[in-house]
């Protein structure tokens, strides 16, 4: 994790340890908010994940969805000019 990521993971810590057990474990989606957001941020790293934990907090409400929400997975890299089969060719 990037330590970006993980200055933006600490609230998100800090919650889970103080806030969570006074409010209660009624989350909406598996995996909890709380839970998505630390693996978007290890996952993603702090720019993306944070924007997906952003979104998915917006999306938690009375008359959002509900279910199964995991994280995407990270795109494909992609490819060097190195591995270009026309580098070098004339036109």
């Amino acid at each position: 994790m990037s330590p970006l990521a993980r200055i933006l993971a600490l609230p998100v810590r800090a919650y889970r340890l103080l806030l969570s057990p006074w409010v209660g474990f009624n989350c909406r989606y598996q995996p909890t908010c709380s839970a998505y957001a630390l693996e978007a941020l290890e996952t993603h790293g702090a720019f993306r994940g944070g924007w997906l934990a952003l979104r998915r907090i917006a999306r938690c409400h009375p008359l959002g969805g509900c279910g199964h929400d995991p994280v995407p997975p990270p795109a494909p890299a992609r490819a060097s000019l190195q591995s270009h089969p026309d580098k070098g060719a004339k036109r």
